[in-house]
């Protein structure tokens, strides 16, 4: 976007979700500020493969240059093996590429956070400010008139209803048309209500990129550059007022890898999420003492809550086979061409099909019943009873079927039709750090602890969850038994082993009995495959510097000026929620505080999607 300058008023090390709305809406605010965004990963603006809603699951492949893996430290809490996390390497960030779950967290998250200006009611306003929820008209929570759109998607798959039918008769929970009003908890979402970040018009995805920066593309004062490597900030005594960084060796492997300087005159704005966030202050020599010192670094400020505090949700996924003729998402995700082409052309006419669709259709914010929590091991009664018990609004996970499958089975399993059942845990006890290291080559690494299981009450609801679920799996009409490989290896003869099966049990029937052997085999399935939900965050906490915060209440870091953080690794508790919608309501709360502290008035400004759009 237009010619580059030496020096912008604001430049922001990151172009993820948080960073394109905040100077998005910066750039709408007064047009004469000078914004810089410098992203490591590349565009994304019109790429079918970031538009396209069933293509999300392209960037999870093993080659994907959109995302970067970041290895963790062995954990004998996940028996011996190292963790992988991926994150969103392009623009607009986890928005560009996500699962586009529209969910959000209860109220009383934020007000939990204890910060001063971020409790709900003050966020509230900002959540309806920055959505078009293109569902039911009126609801008071909802917003209907901002830039991200929320629609029930293009597609239809009747199997979500069987989940529905199953968990609201054998698992006795009643249902809600809206569980995302900041309160609503325990009851299951119908398929055809369930909402997701795809324009119900255009079938597009709802991202940040295109909807807050590429739309933005008439303002030369507004500039991206991708495949831009921020490596640290620079410093005059405590004063940001810059930024070094070089061309992206994976986004751009083939220029020139020297280092390059551009300034900022007001403010640079660290925004390179729970990974790049803490790894970018560290070298830039603000930190823990011992990390930097190992590290060659010389230290500016010592903030050991740097790197710490890192939190994510906890995820396990089971594969069921479903009956021939059941519509999913398998033969779309296959490249199966006649589907494909035949789904795309009426795609680009009025928005619909499955490929406007994720293929996650049914979902319950689930809290265990008297009976479950009796059923459940008793590692996680203190924890139900000093977070839970209390708080009616607290989800313990999210139970969520998918309509097919991708995953690590998938090249040897038959062109079938699948589902898979997924538990996500919300409030895991366990957190671990992110810093940086120097390997034995003195090049730098990351030092990643992922802290996954590390509590033992985190693994409870997980192996309460894997009986569950396939209770409520085998009574859908189109079940068609497990892939044993995806399930625990339970010991021979056990009522338990999986396998396929020629139909569904009754709705009445008695619920598998599990022995000892049976549950030490679904722990050990649990430890050997739970993962990240791609939800980090944390690693730069907005909480008071003397309990290892990093950022204040007005997102500037500690014992600096000149220089902010804003993303979700300011996040200083877990919020129960898929995190695209905090990390929007981050961008549009730093927003403000930066447009307060330069002086503009931002009572009035509305984002508009302008011609920019174009139909692939």
């Amino acid at each position: 976007m237009s010619q580059p300058l030496s020096e912008y008023d604001i430049i922001f090390a990151g172009g993820g979700t948080t960073a394109c709305v905040v100077a998005g809406r910066l750039a709408a605010y007064d047009s004469s500020l000078k914004i810089l965004i410098l992203e490591g990963g590349p565009h994304t603006f019109n790429e079918a493969a970031h538009v396209q809603p069933y293509q999300y699951v392209t960037h999870h492949a093993k080659a994907s240059t959109t995302m970067t893996s970041y290895v963790g430290n062995t954990s004998s809490h996940l028996n011996g093996r190292a963790p992988t996390v991926s994150c969103a390497h392009c623009v607009g960030g986890g928005s560009s590429l996500n699962y586009m779950a529209y969910t959000r967290a209860p109220a009383s998250d934020f007000d939990d956070w204890g910060v001063d200006g971020w409790e709900s009611k003050n966020l509230i306003p900002l959540m309806k400010k920055l959505e078009t929820y293109e569902v039911h008209p009126g609801r008071p929570t909802h917003g209907y008139n901002g830039p991200i759109k929320v629609s029930s998607g293009g597609g239809k798959l009747g199997i979500f209803d069987e989940f529905f039918h199953v968990g609201t008769t054998y698992h006795k929970r009643s249902f809600a048309d809206d569980t995302d009003d900041l309160e609503t908890c325990n009851v299951y979402s119908p398929g055809s209500h369930l909402r997701r970040y795809i324009c119900g018009t255009t079938g597009r995805r709802s991202d940040a990129a295109h909807h807050y920066v590429y739309n933005q593309a008439h303002n030369p004062n507004l500039q991206l550059w991708a495949g831009k490597h921020v490596k640290r900030v620079i410093f005059e005594g405590k004063r940001a007022v810059g930024v070094e960084f070089t061309s992206d060796p994976v986004s751009c492997p083939d220029m020139d890898q020297s280092l390059s300087t551009v300034r900022a005159s007001k403010l640079v704005v660290v925004s390179a999420g729970a990974f790049g966030s803490p790894t970018i202050l560290e070298r830039s020599g603000v930190g823990a003492e011992a990390v930097l010192k190992r590290c060659c670094i010389e230290q500016v400020v010592n903030l050991p809550g740097v790197g710490e505090n890192y939190q994510d949700h906890h995820s396990t996924g089971y594969p069921y086979f479903v009956a021939d003729g059941v519509v999913t998402m398998d033969s779309l995700w296959r490249g199966d061409e006649s589907v494909v082409q035949e789904s795309l052309a009426q795609w680009k006419i009025n928005g619909g099909t499955l490929i406007a669709e994720n293929g996650v259709d049914a979902k319950i914010k689930w809290r265990p019943d008297d009976d479950e929590l009796k059923a459940m091991d008793s590692a996680f009664q203190p924890r139900w009873k000093e977070f839970f018990q209390d708080r009616p609004e607290k989800a313990v996970a999210i139970f969520a079927l998918m309509a097919g499958y991708v995953g690590p089975l998938s090249s040897v399993l038959p062109p079938c039709n699948y589902m898979v059942a997924a538990c996500i845990t919300l409030y895991p006890a366990s957190t671990g750090s992110v810093h940086i290291k120097l390997g034995e080559d003195g090049k730098e690494e990351i030092d990643f602890t992922a802290g996954y299981l590390d509590d033992p009450s985190d693994i409870v609801p997980i192996n309460f969850a894997y009986k569950k679920m396939r209770e409520i799996c085998r009574r859908m009409p189109s079940y068609r038994g497990e892939i044993p490989a995806g399930h625990p290896r339970f010991p021979e003869g056990s009522a338990a082993v999986c396998g396929e099966t020629t139909g569904a049990v009754d709705l009445n029937a008695p619920d598998i009995a599990y022995t000892a052997e049976d549950d030490e085999a679904i722990d050990k399935f649990n430890r050997d495959c739970v993962q990240t939900t791609w939800h980090s965050l944390g690693t730069c906490a907005m909480k008071p510097e003397v309990d290892q915060g990093v950022v204040d209440a007005r997102l500037n870091v500690y014992g600096l000026t000149n220089l902010k953080v804003a993303d979700l690794s300011i996040v200083p508790k877990n919020v129960g929620t898929n995190t695209y919608s905090t990390a929007l309501l981050i961008g549009e709360k730093a927003a403000m505080i930066i447009a307060e502290d330069l002086g503009i008035d931002c009572s009035s400004c509305k984002l508009q999607w302008g011609s920019v759009q174009a139909r692939l």
